[in-house]
């Protein structure tokens, strides 16, 4: 492995070393974690990767401090990331929701496993899903990718970096246990062959900067800490000053603008994998760990001539409400069929978006396992017949 570069080439690594490697070839120079199955080798990784690249690891005492330094280091203009599981991601929000308010970009590996509580450690889960878009309280959006492979583990947080500089938001990685444990094939590109998108600086000086003052997009520019910019940074509800208004009007103005940056720009996020959908009349929609098995069932009923088509979630916030609304409105289309290993959270969501139009079955398990192809293809042999 050599100093200071991005290890270019083919690996056969897990998920976990995939997003650390990620977030190097992103151009991460701040890591702060905290220990916690089975999100572990992710902070691992980063503690042995980034002082080779230039770089800043720290161990934090737990995940609240862990999100408030990165936090820290975003706002002076390091690409920063964390990582964590269940527990830690319940102790991260507070501060994911006080980033969202600052409008600091950063990045947040989660590797569910099951739950609640301690749940089960060291087994799979995706339970965090609902958790990712609605954990900190107030309005607000967030963007959420789910990778289905090593490879998208790597690709996708580079996505991440990108996505939260370019919307100043956090970007949250939904990876999971299989995932996260699972080792593959990665392919790592030249730094040079890397998209890397950054955050918008003050195109004025500082004597007239105003930091929350939006463009066009609904994204102010960014000034860094330390670079002579005056930002006032708080909590609270502000103008565009920066500064606390504690009114109707201000929240307002404020909220729908920390709204509207995602949501007008939906179609630029939105990513998602499709299969046979031309004919089919029961669409499988799935995500994460799950998308490989539901893909193996898929193309098992396609074989036997059953029209039944895939739909695979790889933004899952903000939600491809279009699409799924789109295709329920098919006169083909009879079912959703809804693979996650929770008791239903994607699926009401698709069931809200089919609208009564279209069937939309959940099949899930409480968490520790991933599906047997055959089971979720009786689920949908059922529906088909």
């Amino acid at each position: 492995m050599k100093s200071n570069t991005v290890i270019t080439g083919t690996h056969f690594i897990t998920g976990d070393d995939a997003c650390a490697e990620g977030g190097i070839a992103a151009g991460c120079t701040f890591f702060a974690g905290y220990p916690i199955t089975p999100a572990t080798e992710v902070a691992e990784r980063m503690s042995k990767r980034l002082p080779q690249v230039g770089g800043v690891y720290v161990q934090m005492e737990d995940e609240l401090a862990s999100m408030a330094a990165v936090i820290g280091a975003s706002s002076a203009g390091a690409r920063a990331m964390t990582s964590t599981s269940g527990p830690g991601f319940s102790l991260m929000m507070e501060n994911i929701g006080l980033a969202v308010m600052l409008e600091v970009p950063c990045v947040i590996v989660n590797i569910m496993r099951g739950g609640p509580s301690t749940g089960l450690p060291t087994l799979v889960g995706q339970q965090d899903v609902m958790q990712a878009r609605w954990g900190s309280h107030g309005d607000y959006e967030i963007i959420a990718l789910s990778p289905s492979s090593p490879q998208e583990s790597f690709e996708l947080t580079v996505d991440a970096f990108n996505l939260a500089d370019i919307y100043r938001v956090p970007v949250i990685i939904l990876s999971d246990e299989i995932i996260g444990h699972m080792t593959e094939k990665v392919t790592i590109s030249e730094t040079e062959k890397i998209k890397i998108v950054h955050r918008k600086n003050p195109a004025c000086g500082p004597e007239n900067f105003v930091p929350f003052f939006p463009d066009e997009d609904g994204v102010p520019p960014m000034a860094l800490a330390g670079d002579g910019y005056h930002v006032h940074a708080t909590g609270l509800t502000h103008d565009e000053h920066g500064y606390p208004v504690i009114t109707a009007d201000a929240q307002e103005r404020l909220v729908q603008r920390l709204v509207n940056k995602i949501r007008k720009n939906e179609e630029k996020i939105v990513r998602t994998e499709e299969y046979y959908l031309d004919d089919a009349e029961v669409i499988i929609i799935s995500y994460g760990c799950s998308a490989r098995t539901s893909l193996d069932v898929v193309e098992t009923a396609h074989g036997k001539g059953m029209k039944v088509g895939f739909l695979r979630l790889i933004t899952i916030w903000p939600f491809p409400e279009t699409k799924i609304r789109g295709l329920a409105s098919r006169k083909n289309v009879k079912a959703f069929v809804v693979a996650e290993i929770n008791h239903g959270q994607v699926v009401y969501e698709v069931e809200r978006c089919a609208a009564g139009e279209a069937e939309t079955v959940l099949a899930g398990f409480m968490g520790g396992r991933i599906f047997e192809p055959d089971e979720l293809y009786k689920v949908v042999q059922e529906i088909a017949n």
